[in-house]
């Protein structure tokens, strides 16, 4: 009876949480925080939940420590969660330039906001926004203050982002700023009970996550010791061939000068790259492949700028929309004179798109007038901040239609806005050793105007290394192809042998050495592995910080560690190559096909904090981990679909594969544990809360719970019965897919930029 008790506790908290993400992102934060995060009958529920899982296991009789301490962790961490709902005060602190605040604003659970007294008076000195060098881009946000406690005490103080400052038990963090520059927001908190005991809730449960681990009379240490009865499979290598385009007619400039002209800099994404860089991201926003009809993305960017009159009449446009395609009379790849008959066609669609109607089909008609303007603006030059200028130590780019500064003198101002028209002159003409001369002066110019903002040689020529090569679309079309076709291979082959012997001859890899084709599989996995190790590198070279802050980039990560993990384990568990292969590909394809946004950015400034690296590569390790539990779940549930579940040595290949699930199973929820509470520290240290209810974080904790089930088999028998373990793994990975894609793209919140 207890055991139902708890089951239904933890089945229905699972519930609420996951229906309040939802609810919140159509009533609001402050609604589900008031009635359901924070209501009282969800405090109940916990304590509830609390109270049988301790009774439980004092009913049991538990004794081994780990596991005590790692449930004595979560109920610690509940204590400080309630004890902060109760204690904890929060607000928002309005600061003008020299002017001193006594009060702070407050928000109710209702939604009214409040004015309650600060134990001190705050001044703004000043407030300032450090930006990257040649760019509108925010480094960080710095507030300078004096805090006043009485009329003869002062300190003064500096709170940017992730750097907060203390005062007693009040502690404030940057939040925004006004935007005449004058005026500065900082968040308040104080929580003097409730962070301290959280926090030792925190050391428990990482204490407790490895110990498990560790723990030699532990479940996992029982895992290992079955290592010896693990799968293995064989493979089949797929060479994959690309097509190649077809030449065109339209006048483009000699491959040399447009790799020369892509070597110049330019301000592009709020950074300074090469135009390489750009023109790629032209070139595939057109026509969604880096070449057309074989020219290079720079060729195609300059034919639009010195040959435009030839270039609108190229069918280089593509459009996605079928409607629009049919509605318009154009094909699925249209060009600039295709829209322009008699008139602009997507104008009057367009006027209906902008007073509100949002359709597919004005969504298709608005995504591609966003591609024709594009072209029109690239006819200007306007995109091309190509002309830096460097006073009293800040350096600015400008293109040749920008308005410029009265510092600017009057030849320095002509050049600017008529280099271009003379290099188009002398395109035109097919006079390149005056194009060649002229970028070359161009670029001089650069680097003697530049000042520090031009990138350095290393990551120059990392970019030209990275624009070159389109690692993640190689590679996954070479992991993904792999992965299928081992599986495919494995299915085929346990389907068609009957006795057991042969069967476990397929999964087993006790005293079999690796064949010839294992062995090339393994090579493969090494390259593919390297290929995407040094687009990483590139990755992290450029920006000048680990590559772990989008959804690109996580994708990448996950995909590199899948790949980490099987080479490291595939002499013991051979199949593991198939899975990697699978699995990374996956990710791979997602990164590849998905909304992700692969242009290279800087950081926003909240997430240029060391715990970002630590948070996001835990959390990606154990996402990966549990990617393959999933892929063992599968595997085990169609090879019982296929082969039924009398089948001789069905029994025995459905419980090697759960040893190895529950190998990956055990770190992934210490990587999950230690990853989601790095983050809550990360969080409070950012913003003042270690704990939120943001959707990401709510669907991580959903996730946590989920996984963690399969651990307790001791308390739910029917999960040591590997088909049901299976069949539970394997649907328990849409809590991953939600806690990654559906919050990303459908839930939003803080998270949805990860």
């Amino acid at each position: 009876m207890l055991k139902k008790v708890i089951y239904i506790l933890y089945v229905l908290i699972i519930v609420c949480l996951g229906s309040a993400t939802i609810i919140e992102k159509y009533h609001g934060t402050m609604f589900v925080s008031s009635y359901i995060y924070g209501s009282w009958w969800m405090c109940v529920l916990w304590a509830l939940l609390v109270g049988a899982g301790v009774f439980y296991i004092l009913k049991r009789r538990v004794r081994r420590l780990s596991m005590i301490t790692l449930h004595l962790a979560f109920i610690v961490i509940l204590i400080g969660a309630f004890l902060t709902h109760l204690t904890s005060k929060n607000g928002l602190v309005h600061l003008r330039k020299g002017e001193s605040v006594h009060t702070y604003e407050c928000q109710s659970s209702s939604g009214e906001t409040s004015i309650s007294p600060l134990p001190f008076s705050i001044r703004l000195d000043e407030f300032s926004i450090k930006k990257h060098a040649g760019t509108d881009a925010a480094e960080d946000y710095i507030s300078r203050f004096t805090i006043h406690t009485s009329e003869t005490d002062s300190v003064q103080g500096e709170v940017s982002m992730n750097h907060i400052y203390s005062h007693h038990n009040t502690r404030l963090y940057q939040a925004s700023y006004d935007e005449d520059g004058e005026g500065s927001y900082l968040t308040l908190n104080s929580d003097p009970y409730g962070i301290p005991v959280t926090y030792i809730g925190y050391a428990l449960l990482f204490i407790g996550l490895l110990w498990i681990l560790v723990d030699p009379k532990g479940k996992y240490r029982v895992i290992i010791r079955q290592l010896s009865s693990t799968p293995k499979t064989m493979l089949i290598l797929l060479l994959y061939i690309m097509s190649t385009d077809l030449s065109s007619a339209a006048p483009v400039l000699s491959e040399d000068i447009a790799v020369t002209f892509g070597k110049l800099t330019m301000v592009y994404n709020d950074r300074v790259c090469p135009v390489q860089t750009y023109a790629l991201d032209f070139t595939k926003k057109l026509y969604g492949k880096r070449r057309y009809n074989g020219y290079s993305a720079e060729q195609v960017l300059t034919g639009f700028m010195f040959w435009y009159d030839e270039w609108k009449k190229e069918r280089i446009i593509k459009v996605k929309n079928s409607s629009v395609c049919e509605r318009l009379g154009i094909g699925s790849y249209c060009s600039i004179d295709d829209l322009f008959k008699g008139g602009y066609l997507l104008g009057p669609y367009m006027m209906e798109y902008y007073n509100g109607l949002s359709d597919k089909f004005h969504e298709g008609i608005g995504k591609l007038d966003e591609k024709v303007g594009l072209i029109m603006d690239i006819r200007t030059f306007a995109p091309l901040k190509v002309f830096p200028y460097t006073h009293n130590g800040e350096t600015s780019w400008y293109s040749p239609t920008d308005s410029y500064p009265p510092y600017l003198n009057a030849e320095r101002k002509a050049y600017m806005q008529n280099i271009f028209v003379l290099l188009k002159e002398s395109v035109r003409k097919h006079k390149e050793d005056e194009v060649s001369d002229v970028l070359s002066r161009l670029k001089k110019y650069q680097y003697t105007y530049g000042g520090n903002s031009i990138p350095s040689s290393a990551r120059l020529t990392a970019e030209y290394l990275y624009n070159d090569i389109p690692f993640a679309t190689v590679l996954f079309m070479l992991n993904l192809t792999m992965g299928l076709l081992g599986l495919f291979y494995i299915i085929w082959q346990i389907s068609r042998r009957s006795n057991k012997s042969s069967t476990h001859s397929i999964i087993s890899s006790k005293g079999v050495k690796p064949t010839i084709s294992v062995i090339l599989q393994f090579i493969i996995m090494l390259l593919s592995f390297i290929g995407l190790t040094t687009c990483l590198i590139l990755r992290w070279v450029i920006r000048g910080t680990i590559p772990m802050s989008n959804g690109y980039e996580t994708m990448l990560v996950m995909a590199w560690m899948i790949m980490l993990v099987a080479i490291l384990l595939y002499r013991r568990f051979q199949i593991i190559l198939t899975f990697g292969f699978l699995l990374s590909g996956f990710f791979l394809l997602v990164s590849h096909i998905s909304q992700m946004d692969p242009q290279i950015t800087h950081l926003m400034p909240v997430l240029s904090s060391p715990l970002l690296t630590i948070h996001v590569s835990i959390i990606m390790m154990a996402y990966a981990l549990l990617s393959l539990t999933f892929i063992c779940g599968l595997t085990g549930v169609l090879i019982r679909l296929i082969r039924g579940r009398n089948a001789s040595g069905v029994g025995e290949q459905l419980r090697s594969l759960q040893v190895l699930s529950q190998l990956f199973l055990y770190p992934s929820l210490t990587f999950l544990g230690f990853g989601i509470f790095i983050g809550a520290i990360w969080a409070n240290v950012s913003w003042g809360s270690y704990w939120s209810w943001d959707p990401k974080e709510t669907w991580a904790l959903i996730t946590l719970m989920v996984y963690a089930v399969a651990v307790h088999d001791n308390s739910i028998p029917s999960l040591r019965r590997p088909f049901v373990y299976h069949l539970f793994m394997t649907f328990a990975f849409l809590t991953i897919l939600m806690t990654y894609f559906g919050v990303n793209y459908v839930l939003g919140g803080m998270h949805s930029y990860a």
